[in-house]
């Protein structure tokens, strides 16, 4: 968050964490998995809105799916910060591996029912709630290197957004094709191959000691913590901010596809691809920069830049233009969320990681179900475009906030830099 005019490092900088055996066998297991993900969130969308032509229920789906983030995630970040990571992240995969052949095999068998799809997105967001905080929290122990921790939080993120590009295109033939169960089938098979890098692994044994207090008291140890250093609460409030206003928009691409641009299963899958193009391309701009140095800058331009495209899409009728805005929303996104973890990473504890990534996840997924709701509702009752240049305009209102309280924050983060080296002391 310290300003300076340091950090960008070219494409000679972009993939040095790929140089760690253990983050490569993750990155090309984690890539295939997340694909197999986004095939099934799209397939998922359409089949609720097919189903159903309901924005509501797309909203229950996603509150369903997500309010366990919310309520179960600190847990998780108190287990990861007490037993093995890596074993953790292994067995939330397995999990989330069978729930998705238990989706595919109801959707082909012709026995899905709604209440089937909520249930199982709930279940899903529960080892969700134990893997997102245990797998950031484990990314450290990948790199021989620690300061090769920005570079691979940024290409984790690559992995991501790479995964959004592919898995909706994909997906969208492949509804089109086969239907709904083929997605949530190839999705269910992904799993084995993050599993099989997991397990592959050439860990260094850890000599950590474990917490001997009760893990309520280990929890409350954590959002302490978090609140009492005013540089990471005010990173997670906003991220908080643009999760409960800002990222609903995506819960709503089923009706823009449909209803206002006249597409398909194929359109919305142009859609999610186009945001995740931007992504991609804010997730590479993060992995060339060399420095964690000016990131707070970028926290706050990011937002603005999300916020106002955003309220562009909103009012766009065109597919071509709606595309092209997309890709601006993904890059802002992206930028804000990398930035904001990639800074928070920097400054963490390293005995609190677990818990303080828990608050991460917390803040960053943990307001989307009150938010899919909130979208799914006003959308029903104002029309989709107002609830999307709402939400846009929301977010910016944060980020503008954020912006007045950098110079103070710079401030406070500064001795932390100093500290570890990142920063000279003069």
């Amino acid at each position: 968050m310290v300003e300076s005019n340091e950090g960008s490092g070219g494409l000679q900088h972009m993939f040095r964490a790929l140089g760690h055996r253990n983050f490569r066998l993750f990155f090309v297991g984690q890539t295939i998995s997340l694909i197999g993900t986004w095939m099934q969130q799209v397939a998922m969308s359409w089949l609720i809105y097919r189903l159903t032509h309901s924005a509501v229920l797309l909203g229950v789906v996603n509150f369903a799916a997500q309010i366990p983030s919310l309520v179960l995630t600190p847990l998780g970040g108190a287990l990861a910060d007490r037993i093995n990571k890596r074993k953790m992240v292994t067995v939330c995969q397995s999990l989330a591996m069978i729930l998705a052949l238990v989706l595919a095999w109801l959707t082909l068998s012709g026995v899905l029912q709604v209440w089937y799809i909520v249930a199982l997105a709930a279940l899903n967001g529960v080892v969700n709630a134990f893997e997102i905080p245990s797998r950031q929290a484990f990314m450290v122990e990948m790199l021989e290197d620690k300061r090769d921790l920005p570079n691979a939080i940024a290409l984790n993120s690559s992995i991501f957004n790479s995964a959004r590009l592919i898995g909706p295109s994909i997906g969208g033939l492949l509804i089109g094709w086969l239907g709904e169960g083929m997605c949530f089938l190839v999705n269910g098979l992904s799993y084995i191959a993050v599993v099989v890098a997991l397990l592959a692994m050439k860990l260094t044994p850890s000599d950590k000691r474990v917490s001997e207090s009760h893990i309520l008291e280990h929890i409350k140890e954590g959002f302490v913590y978090v609140y009492g250093f005013a540089p990471l609460r005010s990173i997670m409030l906003l991220l908080a901010v643009v999760s409960l206003v800002g990222m609903p928009y995506v819960v709503l691409m089923p009706i823009v596809a449909h209803d206002i641009l006249g597409g398909n299963a194929y359109t919305l899958g142009f859609l999610m691809a186009a945001s995740g193009l931007g992504a991609l391309i804010g997730a590479m701009f993060l992995a060339s920069r060399r420095s964690v140095l000016g990131l707070g800058n970028w926290i706050v331009a990011a937002c603005c830049i999300f916020s106002l495209s955003l309220m562009a899409f909103a009012f766009s009728k065109v597919l071509w233009l709606s595309m092209t805005l997309l890709v601006v929303v993904g890059f802002g996104m992206m930028v804000q969320m990398g930035s904001s973890n990639t800074v928070i990473q920097t400054m963490v504890d390293e005995d609190k990681r677990g818990r303080v990534m828990s608050l991460y996840v917390m803040a960053f997924m943990g307001p989307s179900p009150f938010g899919s709701l909130l979208a799914g509702t006003l959308a029903h009752k104002i029309g989709v475009p107002y609830t999307i240049a709402g939400s846009g305009l929301l977010s910016l209102l944060g980020g503008l906030v954020f912006m007045t309280q950098l110079p103070n924050l710079r401030q406070k983060v500064r001795p932390i830099y100093v500290a570890k080296g990142i920063i000279s002391e003069d």
